[in-house]
């Protein structure tokens, strides 16, 4: 791809990003653009990525006035990175759970596949995913198989967030009418590509629990999911 963005939401990830942004650019991909999107951390996570700004002209931080939740941040950063070009998106967490490493991969599968979107699995070739509790991997790999099961989306991970997205599928999903977060983001972004009869293909990522900092997963955003999917069965 001749111009491929990272797209990363932040919410006190500060310890995080001050080595995942070195992390990325040290994969050596052609005319890479990494942004981050800051929801004014208290932590002070968009002060960290303005002194990389220096060592990595692109490097770009897009901060928001408060916290205003995972699937809003991700439209914004689309539409931004759209709007200046990009040709091709991966969205990904600050948290390394995602392989920095792994973002070239999913690069190369768009055109080598190619596909419209490549979705890095948990759940193909076995379970994939690394230090997390018991509980954890259960309630997963059961909201993903309830997901699937209800709105009939025929691939192994539908509520991962390490994806890569053909630029022009973006924009024919209608980003700014998806009001999800979490895994019901991710869930209506993969149904409407799918529902839009795209390319979509899974690799193989290996999932790691966070290095720093505290989860944003909550029963709120897994309840949303649960509720979601019937109104995609339902009415589309």
């Amino acid at each position: 791809m001749n111009s491929p963005w990272v797209v990363i939401p932040t919410y006190n990830e500060r310890e995080n990003i001050q080595k995942m942004i070195p992390a990325l650019f040290q994969q050596n991909i052609p005319n890479l653009s990494v942004l981050i999107v800051d929801d004014s951390s208290p932590d002070e996570t968009g002060e960290v990525v303005k002194e990389l700004q220096s060592r990595y002209p692109t490097l770009h931080l897009l901060t928001r006035p408060k916290k205003s939740g995972l699937g809003h941040a991700y439209v914004h950063g689309f539409n931004y990175a759209i709007e200046r070009g990009a040709d091709a998106i991966v969205q990904m967490d600050a948290d390394f759970s995602h392989d920095p490493a792994d973002v070239s991969p999913l690069l190369k599968a768009l055109e080598t596949k190619p596909a419209d979107l490549v979705i890095g699995s948990r759940y193909i070739s076995g379970i994939r995913v690394i230090n997390w509790p018991l509980r954890r991997l259960i309630l997963s790999a059961t909201a993903n198989m309830y997901a699937k099961i209800v709105t009939g989306i025929p691939f192994e991970d539908i509520t991962g967030g390490f994806k890569a997205w053909r630029s022009e599928v973006l924009r024919s999903i209608d980003l700014p009418s998806i009001q999800a977060d979490g895994y019901g983001f991710q869930i209506v972004t993969t149904y409407r590509t799918w529902k839009k009869k795209a390319r979509i293909t899974e690799v193989p990522i290996v999932f790691t629990e966070r290095r720093a900092g505290q989860s944003k997963m909550s029963k709120q955003i897994v309840f949303e999911a649960m509720w979601l999917v019937w109104k995609l069965r339902l009415f589309g």
